[in-house]
């Protein structure tokens, strides 16, 4: 455990440089009389390691000192080859430098690390797309991976949605997304804030010499958690409660299972079944979803879904009788 750790702060002193025994403590989960006596050890060891007191001191390596040793265990040799991503690495232009970068990888373990690495690699494979999506061309995503890289301003040609179907635009990059089989491109329009854009949905792209860096403190991995968030809000405005058969219930997915587990109760009148509070896209949309689940479940509010389903269902019978 210890040796794990002293491994761990010189890792973080040779990556980040400077840093103090609190910083150092807050990312080794230990106190800072730890960290003081693993500074110790690490100089009795010969490291050359030192520190300076003060408000702006910390510890430090001297320049020019790297450590060929990794240390990697087993689990963290196995996670290495796990994340590998065949199919998004070639799509940005990274392929050949992902197997050369794992095949020197795999060659620096000892033979029984190598071993448990190869049989992860084999018994593990990771396919991001869902089923049913279709594969879409992305022929500029390298060129816009590089603008990214290098912190470019763009110029692209975008097809949307709406009128006029496709537009010019000038754009900062800030970085790119893979979701679910599909790249999005987060990038700031002159003025204004960052937003997502469909990177198979870019016609054309020019990289310019002006320079694009995201503002300061912009993490995109917080940035995305508040698109999605603020993405499922846009998407589910409304509320049904809902009866629901188990068969029914187990239909649900996405948000509606969540809603599910969070607010479901059993129905005070039908043993078995269940009431919840179910987020909805639309009436139009959940009329249609709870026409579906046929007799297995029953709108109660709001007052206009429920009574547009009960049109609905007098006209089929009507057509059906």
């Amino acid at each position: 455990m210890k040796s794990s750790r002293l491994l761990s702060m010189l890792l973080l002193l040779q990556t980040r440089g400077r840093m103090t025994a609190a910083e150092l403590a807050a990312e080794l989960e230990v106190s800072v009389r730890t960290v003081y006596r693993d500074a110790e050890a690490l100089a009795a060891a010969g490291v050359p390691l030192y520190g300076d007191a003060g408000h702006s001191g910390g510890y430090q390596l001297l320049a020019g000192y790297r450590t060929r040793l990794t240390g990697l265990n087993s689990g963290e040799a196995e996670a290495l080859f796990l994340t590998g991503m065949p199919g998004p690495a070639a799509q940005l232009g990274l392929g050949p430098a992902l197997s050369a970068a794992q095949l020197k990888l795999r060659a620096a373990l000892p033979p029984e690390m190598r071993e448990q690495a190869d049989r992860m690699r084999l018994r593990f494979h990771l396919d991001a797309p869902g089923w049913y999506a279709e594969h879409e061309d992305t022929p500029h995503l390298a060129q816009v991976a590089d603008a990214v890289w290098r912190g470019r301003v763009i110029e692209v040609r975008y097809r949307r949605w709406k009128e006029p179907r496709e537009v010019d635009r000038r754009l900062a990059p800030y970085g790119l997304v893979l979701k679910a089989g599909r790249w999005y491109l987060v990038a700031a329009p002159a003025q204004a804030e960052p937003r997502t854009y469909r990177v198979d949905q870019i016609l054309s792209v020019t990289e310019t010499e002006e320079r694009a860096e995201p503002p300061h403190g912009f993490d995109l991995a917080a940035h995305w958690r508040r698109t999605q968030t603020d993405f499922h809000a846009r998407l589910y405005p409304e509320e049904a409660l809902v009866r629901l058969s188990p068969r029914a219930a187990a239909r649900l997915t996405g948000a509606q299972a969540r809603a599910l587990t969070a607010t479901a109760e059993p129905d005070p009148d039908l043993p078995g079944w269940t009431r919840a509070v179910l987020p909805i896209e639309s009436h139009t949309q959940a009329q249609d979803q709870f026409l579906s689940l046929g007799p297995d479940a029953e709108v109660l509010s709001p007052p206009p879904l429920r009574a547009a389903i009960r049109t609905a269902l007098t006209t089929m019978t009507a057509r059906y009788t």
